[in-house]
């Protein structure tokens, strides 16, 4: 009876620790820390009933503490439901636990039989880890690291096959009857399992909240916020890994540099926000004629960049026409019954056999300042501003 008592304050110590834990990763931006939060209340409080058998009345130890560690493990899965971005089956559960409670009024007061109502409430709380294992499965994400959301998958089948195990096991018992307190091997196992149950969960909630906030960080780092597309700082990594890479391997490399022409006049004529809206649109369309494996940038104002991998020369001035195109026909934002179009200056460079990244921009933004003085809405590459040079 004591090391029993003794496991259940432990993972009563435990949830408390939890507590101190989700509170400070608790806010509005991660969703499911508030309902995991709660859950860990209500397991906390189920708990003090439970090693209080014994010295509570029944109507507190049994009925009062299973109520409640129904309502602590429906709500961690309403926590992750909540991460998921889906709504939690209210309906359902509350139905399952009103089952579970009436099961346990009838074997309690009507016939005492503790086994029928351990069979009753493993049932419930092993459908309900295998309910959040379901759900943490299904957010396993591509880029992300997987061991979070791994962890608590195996966590939560663990838990609900012990509970299986441990419904059957007493379904298999002769006499039903059996004291749910001795000092038996088989409820030290159940107890112990009890124990990692909302350890085991709140810290794998805790690691895919951490996961979730580390990737918006990294994403915030490297990408533009308002238009989505790169940042300076990742461009120039990507651009320079890509250049070494061209450097050990050979093959092309090219780079556009293209600015929105005449971009003041739009901010003047029809405010910042229509503004803005032109700078993601041309993002947008920017991306719609790329390929995937190419890279568009915002290097700071009305300025953009697109890397090449493996394109020639040909190639980049061909992109860049297509690009031009396809923004000087293209409504970009409305403003008070008028649409807003813009078109773009573009200068192309290609890799030269053993060119620094820095040259290769230079050489682009050399074609891209051509263009411009050429009377913009061009594209222009850098070969054909050199020999332009060469002539004058």
């Amino acid at each position: 009876m004591l090391s029993l008592v003794s496991l259940i304050l432990e993972t009563m110590a435990l949830s408390v620790v939890m507590l101190f834990v989700l509170s400070s990763v608790t806010c509005e931006e991660n969703s499911g820390t508030r309902e995991w939060f709660r859950a860990n209340i209500l397991a906390v409080a189920a708990l003090l009933g439970y090693a209080g058998r014994g010295m509570l009345p029944d109507v507190l130890s049994i009925e009062a503490a299973n109520l409640l560690f129904m309502a602590a493990i429906s709500m961690m899965l309403a926590g992750f439901r909540r991460y998921e971005g889906k709504t939690f089956p209210t309906k359902l559960l509350a139905g399952g636990m009103a089952v579970v409670m009436a099961v346990i009024l009838v074997f309690h007061y009507g016939v005492d039989l503790p086994g029928v109502r351990v069979i009753t409430v493993s049932i419930f709380h092993g459908g309900v880890c295998f309910a959040i294992g379901m759900t943490v499965r299904r957010m396993i994400p591509a880029s992300q690291p997987h061991y979070p959301f791994l962890f608590t998958v195996v966590a939560a089948f663990a838990l609900a096959f012990g509970y299986a195990v441990r419904a059957v096991h007493y379904m298999l018992l002769p006499n039903l009857a059996v004291p749910l307190f001795a000092s038996t091997v088989w409820n030290t196992v159940y107890f112990s399992l009890g124990t990692l149950a909302f350890p085991g969960l709140t810290l794998g909630a805790v690691m895919m909240t951490n996961a979730r906030s580390l990737a918006k960080a990294a994403y915030a780092a490297d990408h533009d916020h308002l238009t989505g597309a790169c940042s300076r700082r990742a461009f120039f990594q990507l651009a320079e890994r890509e250049h070494m890479r061209k450097l050990r391997t050979g093959g092309d490399l090219s780079v556009l540099l293209f600015d929105a022409d005449h971009f003041k006049a739009i901010n003047d004529s029809f405010g910042h926000a229509v503004g803005d809206q032109v700078l993601a649109e041309i993002v947008k369309c920017t991306q719609k004629v790329i390929r995937n494996i190419d890279v568009c940038a915002r290097l700071g104002g009305e300025e953009f960049a697109v890397l090449l991998p493996g394109a020639d020369a040909g190639t980049a001035i061909s992109v860049a026409e297509r690009l031009r195109a396809a923004l000087e026909g293209a409504v970009l934002a409305t403003s008070a019954n008028a649409s807003v179009t813009c078109t773009v200056s573009i200068g192309s460079a290609t890799l030269q056999p053993q060119e620094t990244l820095a040259a290769l921009l230079v050489r682009a933004d050399r074609a891209l300042y051509a263009a411009k003085s050429a009377g913009r809405n061009r594209a222009m590459c850098a070969e054909d501003v050199r020999r332009i040079e060469v002539g004058t």
